[in-house]
């Protein structure tokens, strides 16, 4: 039984992202500079004596929030902070690593969502309905940190220099109300707010247009500073990241069909204006 324990708490241990337990490693380093106790140092950063724990221990990633308090406090110098975006980008699942990194340096990014309201758009509260439906179900610190990993990432929409997007999104994800109709209301209302940004198009797939390419699956496509292009699919937890280039190509022809048959912007931002007012 004893083994048991200690190979489960080693299992535990592994499975903590390395720049989780080294970034918590830091943050115990300048503590102990600092001459600050645990209680101390939470009491200072505005977190409780649980959080700083589990930070400095790698069991959970810290917000930027976090980061920036324990720079202030702990004279830290930007050590804390260079780190940030690795310890975020540890948050999100394995497979969907590879594809943010690439997402990252995109000037370009066109994607198709039939059955969700896409990630990069999503309010927190919906996010939030999301996560916490999922199955298996997530404990409720997981179901925190893949919402502030979905909230941080939303950062793509208005970075410098501005990338372009391009979303099209399906009328059953725009009709399903996950998380309640209030809840739905105030993502609709988002997706109009975020349709005003200059670099932002939306528009709505209607359900009953009949058979269009769209049906095959969601569809993600990526330019990258270096014009490199990349397609992305997802399904059931596993994503793909396709970069042969007469894949690629065959991804790019299906998503201009598919711009050609959904409602054009100013449509869809009617037709979202038209169901927010049924809710």
């Amino acid at each position: 039984m004893g083994n048991a324990s200690n190979k489960q708490a080693r299992r535990t241990h592994e499975d903590r992202p390395a720049i989780w337990v080294g970034y918590g490693k830091l943050v115990k380093l300048f503590r102990d500079n600092a001459g600050l106790t645990q209680e101390e140092l939470a009491a200072r950063v505005g977190y409780s004596l649980e959080h700083v724990g589990s930070v400095e221990q790698g069991r959970r990633p810290a917000k930027a929030q976090f980061t920036a308090a324990a720079e202030r406090v702990l004279k830290a110098g930007g050590a804390l902070e260079v780190l940030q975006e690795e310890v975020d980008l540890a948050k999100l699942p394995a497979f969907f690593r590879d594809f943010v990194l690439i997402e990252m340096e995109a000037v370009s990014r066109c994607s198709y969502d039939p059955q969700l309201v896409p990630g990069l758009l999503q309010t927190e509260d919906y996010a939030r309905s999301v996560f916490e439906g999922r199955c298996p179900q997530l404990t409720d610190e997981a179901v925190e940190d893949n919402v502030d990993a979905r909230l941080t990432r939303q950062k793509l929409l208005t970075k410098t220099p501005a990338a372009e997007f391009a979303f099209i999104v399906g009328e059953t994800a725009l009709r399903n109300p996950v998380g309640g109709p209030q809840i739905m209301g105030a993502q609709l209302q988002h997706l109009l707010e975020q349709s005003r940004l200059r670099n932002v198009e939306i528009q709505v797939m209607r359900a009953d247009y009949g058979y269009h390419p769209g049906l095959d699956g969601p569809i993600v496509l990526v330019e990258t500073e270096e014009h490199h292009q990349f397609g992305y699919f997802e399904s059931q937890g596993i994503g793909h990241v396709v970069s042969d280039p007469s894949q690629v190509s065959l991804f790019g022809l299906r998503y201009g069909k598919l711009r050609s048959m959904a409602l054009n912007i100013g449509e869809s931002a009617a037709f979202i204006e038209e169901l927010a007012g049924e809710l």
